[in-house]
């Protein structure tokens, strides 16, 4: 999966952007091993995520936007509820880390990220699995061309017409 971004100087930014938001959840993992459970420390990540994935998919750096979305909506639901285990913090941590890997990989003048999401996907299911959380899925669409999706998807959203899972592109 190959992602490219023709102007050099908003990649620049958005790299600079990006360490800066990823230091930023690696704090607010730190400090949910302090506390666990922290209400802001959760926010601060959820939004550190939330962000990361929304500047990497403007910039069409697919393969980032979907591994920060798909972290973030595993997240999400667990730091709302307060009951994000200190058990999943440690995988939470390798998918911080192979965050920061990603990001270092970009390449700076392309954009490109010529890596396959096997290790991704392997280290969200197993964040899943800890969170006792489902994966979140890619849509049909995205899985007919062979790539991962970065747009959100209803979780219990019905076609009125259909009574099957509606889905939004």
């Amino acid at each position: 999966m190959h992602s490219s971004v023709s102007n050099t100087d908003t990649l620049q930014g958005f790299l600079l952007d990006a360490q800066v938001l990823l230091t930023q959840s690696q704090e607010c993992l730190q400090h949910l091993e302090l506390i666990a459970n922290d209400p802001d420390a959760c926010q601060c990540l959820n939004g550190a995520l939330d962000t990361l994935a929304r500047r990497a998919s403007a910039l069409g750096l697919l393969e980032v936007a979907h591994y920060a979305s798909v972290l973030q909506q595993l997240l999400a639901p667990a730091c709302q509820q307060r009951c994000l285990a200190n058990e999943a913090l440690p995988m939470l941590n390798a998918c911080l880390t192979l965050l920061a890997w990603q990001l270092e990989l970009i390449d700076p003048h392309t954009g490109r990220l010529a890596l396959d999401t096997c290790e991704q996907m392997t280290l969200l299911s197993e964040l899943a699995a800890a969170l006792n959380q489902p994966l979140p899925q890619t849509c049909a669409p995205c899985n007919d061309n062979g790539s991962q999706c970065v747009h959100p998807h209803p979780t219990a959203s019905f076609s009125p017409s259909t009574d099957r899972p509606a889905q939004r592109h």
